[in-house]
C-alpha cells in the first residue's frame, strides 16, 4: 500500500467520524475547550471552577479561539461552523497521527486495519477533547521516537535519523507536558529508555536538548497562561496541588485500584483486548526478539500503575495508551498471519471489524445524544427571543454544552458541582443539594417575587419531582437521549418545557 493511499483512508475515516459521531461523551469536550474559546473571542461564556482557580492551561482553547477569531472576522461565526470546524481540524490531526502510526509500524496493512477500525478511537478521535488532542500528538511523538534497530529511510544514516527524530520527539513531548501535565507519566519511562539507548551522550541529551527545550516550553506556557488568566500562574503546579496533593479529583467519583485493568483497558480496546492480552504474553515470553514492544508494554504497565493509585478514574485518562496497545497488537497479528491459514485470517479479521463497527456506531449515533440534540431547539429559541429567553438547566452539572452551541448571549442557569475547596464539613455541591430536595431548591432560588425562567430543561425522570413548577409550563420538545439509564438523575429522554404565560405566578408551596 502506498503512503498516499494510507493517508487518504485515514482522512476519510476521521472525517466520517466528524459527521457520524453525534453523541455526548464527557463535559470536558465542550466546557474545557469550546466554551473557554467562545468566552475569549466573543466575550461571553461560562468558565468552570478550574479556570477560575488557575488549574487549566489556555494553550488548547487558544488554538480553538484562533479559529473562532477567523470565523468572526469573516462573519461566518454560526453555531454550525463554531462546532464543526474545530472537530474537522481535530479529525485531520488524528488522521495525520494515524498516518504516522502507519509510517512507524512495520506491519503496514495491519496498521491501517487496526488503527482504522478501532471503535473507541473512532468515537473520540474527532472530539474537541484535550485527551483526543493528546492522543494524536502522542502517536506522532511515538512515530518520531528514535527506536533502536529502526530501519533507515531515504538513504540517510541511522545516526542522522536518530538525532533528527529525537529532536522532533522531544519538542512534541515538551509541548504535550505543557498542555497536559499528566502526559509526563507515560513519557517518563520512554525518555529514560531514550537516554539509555541513544548514540548521544547523557550530557548532549540532558543539557543540550531535554533541559533547554523543557525549560523554554515551560516558560512560554507560563507566559501564555499568566496572560490569559490575568495574573501570574503556573497551571502545572496548581493542577498537581489540586488533583494529587489535595485529592480534589476524588470529589467526582472514585473507583477500585484495579478499575483500569478490569474495566478501563478492556473498554478502551473492545474486542481487540483479547488478542492484545495474547500479544502481551507473547512479548514477555519472547522479550529478546521484541525489545521495543517490551518497552511499550512496560510503559503501559507503569502508566496504569500510577493512575491506579489515584482514586478518580476515567476511560479518557488512558486514551494516550491506545496507540501503544495498537502497535503491539498490529505487530503480533502481522507475525501470526504469516503462519496462519488464509481463511482463518479472514475470519478473525471480520470478527475484529464487526466487533468494532457495531459498538462504534451505537456509541456514535445512539447512546447519549439527547443532551446535544436539545441545543438545536434552544438555539432557535435564543435567536428568535434573545431578550426574553431564560434557560434553566435542571440536569446533572455540565450535562449539555452552553454558549458555544447557543452563540446568543441569553440568560442561563445550571446546577454547579464545585468541589469542597474550603474544607467545609458535610459539604454538598449545588447539584447534590438540588437532587436531595428539588422543590425546596426551586422555591429558594425562584421565590414569588422573582421571574421564572422562560424554559426549563430536564430529564424525564425528574418530571414528577418538580411537578409544582412544571404546572406553569408545557413540554415543547421530547428528545431521545439514551436507552440505558444508569441512575435516577438521567432519563431516557430530555425535555424542554416552555412557560405557559409571562405572568410571574407564585410556585405551589406543597412539600416535595
Amino acid at each position: 500500500m502506498e503512503n498516499w493511499q494510507a493517508l487518504l483512508i485515514f482522512i476519510t475515516i476521521r472525517l466520517l467520524s466528524v459527521f457520524l459521531v453525534q453523541t455526548w461523551y464527557v463535559p470536558d469536550e465542550y466546557w474545557q475547550s469550546l466554551e473557554v474559546a467562545h468566552k475569549l473571542v466573543f466575550g461571553y461564556g461560562e468558565l468552570t471552577w478550574e479556570w477560575k482557580n488557575g488549574l487549566r492551561s489556555y494553550i488548547y482553547p487558544l488554538i480553538i479561539s484562533f479559529i473562532y477569531k477567523i470565523l468572526q472576522f469573516l462573519h461566518l461565526d454560526t453555531v454550525f461552523t463554531l462546532t464543526i470546524i474545530p472537530r474537522i481540524l481535530q479529525g485531520l490531526l488524528s488522521a495525520y497521527a494515524d498516518y504516522r502510526f502507519y509510517h512507524w509500524s512495520g506491519t503496514k496493512k495491519w496498521a491501517v486495519f487496526i488503527m482504522g477500525s478501532t471503535y473507541f478511537w473512532f468515537y473520540t478521535s474527532s472530539r474537541t477533547l484535550i485527551n483526543s488532542f493528546e492522543t494524536a500528538l502522542t502517536t506522532i511523538a511515538l512515530s518520531y521516537f528514535p527506536w533502536p534497530n529502526k530501519t533507515p529511510q531515504k538513504k540517510r544514516t541511522k545516526a542522522s535519523i536518530t538525532r533528527l527524530e529525537s529532536d522532533v520527539f522531544i519538542y512534541v513531548v515538551a509541548f504535550l507536558c505543557a498542555v497536559r501535565p499528566t502526559a509526563a507519566i507515560q513519557w517518563l519511562p520512554l525518555c529514560l529508555f531514550h537516554l539509555k539507548t541513544s548514540t548521544e551522550t547523557y550530557f548532549q541529551l540532558v543539557f543540550k536538548k531535554y533541559l533547554p527545550i523543557g525549560l523554554i516550553t515551560l516558560f512560554l506556557s507560563c507566559l501564555i497562561d499568566s496572560w490569559a488568566h490575568g495574573s501570574f500562574v503556573i497551571t502545572h503546579y496548581e493542577f498537581l496541588k489540586a488533583n494529587v496533593l489535595n485529592n480534589i479529583s476524588e470529589f467526582y467519583g472514585s473507583h477500585s485500584w484495579h478499575w483500569y485493568l478490569s474495566n478501563g483497558l478492556p473498554v478502551l480496546l473492545g474486542i481487540n483486548f483479547f488478542p492484545f492480552i495474547w500479544a502481551a504474553f507473547s512479548i514477555v515470553k519472547h522479550r529478546e526478539t521484541a525489545p521495543n514492544e517490551l518497552v511499550l508494554l512496560g510503559t503501559m504497565v507503569f502508566t496504569i500503575s500510577v493512575y491506579s493509585w489515584l482514586p478518580h478514574k476515567e476511560y479518557r485518562f488512558i486514551l494516550p495508551l491506545l496507540p501503544m496497545a495498537l502497535h503491539i497488537l498490529a505487530d503480533y497479528l502481522s507475525k501470526w498471519s504469516r503462519k496462519a491459514n488464509l481463511s482463518f485470517v479472514w475470519i478473525i479479521s471480520i470478527i475484529i471489524l464487526l466487533g468494532n463497527v457495531i459498538p462504534g456506531l451505537y456509541l456514535s449515533l445512539i447512546h447519549q445524544r439527547g443532551t446535544l440534540d436539545v441545543m438545536q431547539p434552544l438555539q432557535e429559541i435564543a435567536e428568535k427571543q434573545p431578550d426574553k429567553a431564560n434557560f434553566l438547566f435542571l440536569t446533572p452539572c455540565h450535562s449539555t454544552p452552553l454558549y458555544s452551541h447557543l452563540h446568543v448571549n441569553v440568560t442561563t442557569r445550571y446546577l454547579k458541582c464545585v468541589p469542597n475547596l474550603n474544607d467545609i464539613k458535610n459539604y454538598k455541591d449545588e447539584a447534590d443539594v438540588f437532587y436531595s430536595g428539588q422543590n425546596i431548591w426551586i422555591r429558594q432560588h425562584y421565590p414569588a417575587h422573582k421571574p421564572l425562567p422562560s424554559h426549563i430543561i430536564a430529564f424525564d425522570v425528574l418530571i414528577d419531582s418538580i411537578s409544582d413548577i412544571l404546572s406553569m409550563y408545557k413540554p415543547v420538545n421530547y428528545i431521545f437521549h439514551t436507552d440505558r439509564v444508569s441512575d435516577g438523575r438521567i432519563g431516557k429522554n430530555i425535555v424542554v418545557f416552555e412557560r405557559i404565560d409571562t405572568v410571574n405566578t407564585p410556585i405551589n408551596t406543597a412539600t416535595s
